[in-house]
């Protein structure tokens, strides 16, 4: 073979070993730079993450929502800082003790049955002077006290009217300033004692009233009856005129 036949040979072979090597290296960089675009994916990507962000969006209302619902349910569980329950029992109590203080005849069934059995029932036949004016002072000092005990429980209701009327401008105010249901039904409630307190007064008022009244009338009506008694005994022929001997001179011996 000849030298330079072989040197060129080999030294193509070398080229062709080397072109071979060196074309991916070549190659690699120009295939990198092609970028490419689809329509249909990108579209579909971006309805994705709408989605996505809608949800959350959704979820961050109904946390809202369900935080809100929580703080109205705290205020309507809420309990009304406020009470009147022990002025309104301080009232009632005080018009419980003047009833309590009447004279003579109490508000007692029994006792009413005793005194009219008694005091103010018919005059007895047997019974002497002096009892039938012990009766009438009795009946009397009866219905005197009835009168001034009338007139305590007035004043007493009335001494409440001040108390009620502070009570009545607290409430009210509780009541427009409730945060929640609880508090204006607790309110409300309280409302409607300081109303019945008011009543159980008018009530002490009129039965007071009535008492003294009664008694008044009992009295006239016995007073009536006591009258025909003493004018029966007035009336009545006594054993007469009976003579007998009556010395002017007492010491003479004529």
């Amino acid at each position: 073979m000849n030298p330079r036949r072989s040197r060129a040979a080999r030294l193509a072979a070398a080229l062709f070993t080397a072109s071979t090597v060196t074309l991916p290296l070549l190659s690699a960089p120009a295939h990198a730079q092609w970028i490419v675009y689809d329509p249909t994916n990108y579209a579909q990507n971006l309805l994705s993450a709408t989605r996505a962000l809608q949800q959350i969006n959704n979820q961050i209302t109904s946390l809202q929502n369900e935080a809100t619902m929580l703080i109205n349910q705290a205020r309507n569980l809420a309990s009304l800082p406020y009470s009147s329950l022990q002025q309104l029992q301080q009232s009632v109590q005080r018009t419980q003790q003047l009833l309590g203080e009447a004279q003579g005849i109490a508000y007692n069934v029994q006792n009413i049955d005793q005194a009219f059995r008694t005091t103010y029932g018919n005059a007895s036949m047997a019974a002497s002077d002096q009892q039938l004016v012990a009766d009438a002072r009795e009946r009397w000092q009866n219905t005197v006290g009835g009168l001034q005990d009338a007139m305590r429980v007035q004043a007493g209701v009335v001494g409440n009217i001040d108390t009620n009327r502070a009570q009545m401008s607290a409430l009210v105010g509780q009541s427009q300033g409730a945060t929640g249901a609880l508090q204006v039904s607790q309110a409300g409630n309280q409302l409607l004692a300081l109303q019945a307190q008011q009543l159980a007064d008018l009530t002490a008022v009129v039965s007071a009233n009535g008492r003294a009244q009664a008694l008044s009338e009992a009295e006239r009506a016995a007073a009536a009856e006591q009258g025909r008694e003493q004018r029966r005994r007035f009336l009545t022929p006594g054993s007469g005129y009976q003579p007998g001997n009556a010395r002017m001179f007492p010491g003479n011996g004529n």
